[in-house]
């Protein structure tokens, strides 16, 4: 199999779908790899490392997408890789079609396999392709958090740990998954009051055993967060769904609770967000005021961090790209049901119910098209 890894192209984002290292493993299996120039180099990866293990570097991106039956990717592909796309091409990536009508569409049109990350699932329900980025984000929240807060980036002037005599920090996490404990940790680290609200007890027991004393748990109820956001600094929505639009759990209406300066994070907008005034965000302009709330909902926050981020992926990406690159995607998904979980699009028909629901589309069971 010809496998594809393009630069990625959105704002701000240095990762890279697959390392050196993988591509040496992708060539022992007797598959090709195509690397577009550069690709690698925002984190780290230079253009002779890739040839060394094997793959072949190409200047034009077109002749990527034009010669691969798989394409490997970090992020969604955006409007200008639209027309990329064709017909039978396995396409394995970041997708979050629900937060995307746009996307959605433009890939049910093109014909292409869409497996997506973020729906691949182990049979324990937890999301192998997705923590290690949610471990980066969910501690980069609270990292941004905290530089947010500060007043000359719009922030109420708070040092998350505080000093002695002075209180640190007031903190909420909404969610109790991956990204809402690492928030947590980071946050207690600092020396931040934290509370994590989630609505499983079990896991907010769990987390009421293991976590510093400064984090607190409790059960999420719109009456409980209401209750908590006028001594609150810094928000953290870390709220998913897999597969579906995250719940707006901070309503307009309830940003006039909250002190001026406030900052809210929102991990959750690659799924639409779960904050009602949320909007995607980038890098080069991470932030917006409303109601002298600051939103910090950059899409692809692990971007910032490339080197990391783009080993903690590859090293649970590779193993599913080899078994697709070495059985092709039908025999792969029907030997594996975690990877057939991945399954969102194929020849023109949605098959995650999720991501139909989403935006009211025809969905067609997965048994159908294998």
């Amino acid at each position: 199999m010809i496998i594809g890894v393009p630069k990625e192209i959105k704002s701000q984002e240095n990762r890279v779908s697959v390392q050196p290292a993988g591509v040496l493993q992708l060539k022992r299996h007797g598959h090709k790899v195509l690397v577009e120039n550069e690709a690698g180099l925002g984190s780290g990866f230079t253009n002779e490392m890739y040839e060394e293990r094997g793959a072949e570097i190409v200047e034009n991106v077109e002749e990527i997408w034009g010669q691969s039956d798989m394409i490997m990717k970090v992020k969604e592909p955006i409007a200008v890789e639209y027309p990329r796309m064709r017909e039978g091409q396995i396409i394995f990536t970041y997708f979050h079609f629900a937060a995307s009508q746009e996307l959605t569409e433009a890939v049910r049109d093109s014909g292409a396999v869409a497996i997506a990350y973020e729906t691949v699932e182990k049979k324990n329900g937890s999301l192998p392709l997705l923590i290690p980025m949610s471990e980066v984000a969910g501690r980069m929240a609270s990292q941004e958090g905290a530089k947010y807060l500060e007043k000359s980036s719009g922030g109420r002037g708070i040092l998350m740990g505080g000093i002695p005599g002075v209180a640190p920090a007031n903190v909420i996490v909404l969610g109790g998954g991956i990204v809402g404990v690492n928030a947590a940790k980071i946050a207690a680290g600092m020396g931040a009051n934290t509370t994590i609200l989630d609505v499983n007890v079990q896991k907010l027991r769990y987390l009421d055993d293991v976590m510093p004393k400064n984090v607190r748990t409790l059960y999420s109820t719109e009456g409980n967060i209401r209750n908590l956001l006028a001594d609150t600094d810094l928000i953290i929505g870390a709220v998913l769904i897999p597969g579906a639009k995250a719940p707006n759990l901070i309503r307009k209406d309830m940003l006039g609770l909250m002190r001026p300066g406030t900052v809210m994070v929102d991990v959750a907008i690659d799924q639409g967000g779960c904050f009602e005034t949320s909007k995607p965000t980038t890098h080069d302009d991470p932030i917006f005021i409303i109601d002298d709330v600051v939103h910090y909902c950059v899409a692809n926050m692990p971007g910032a961090v490339p080197y990391t981020s783009t080993m903690g992926l590859t090293n649970v990406t590779l193993p599913y790209a080899v078994q697709i690159a070495n059985k092709g995607w039908k025999k792969a998904l029907e030997d594996d049901v975690e990877l057939l979980k991945g399954l969102n699009i194929v020849d023109g028909k949605i098959v995650y119910k999720d991501v139909a629901e989403a935006f009211e589309m025809d969905y067609t069971p997965v048994e159908e098209v294998l």
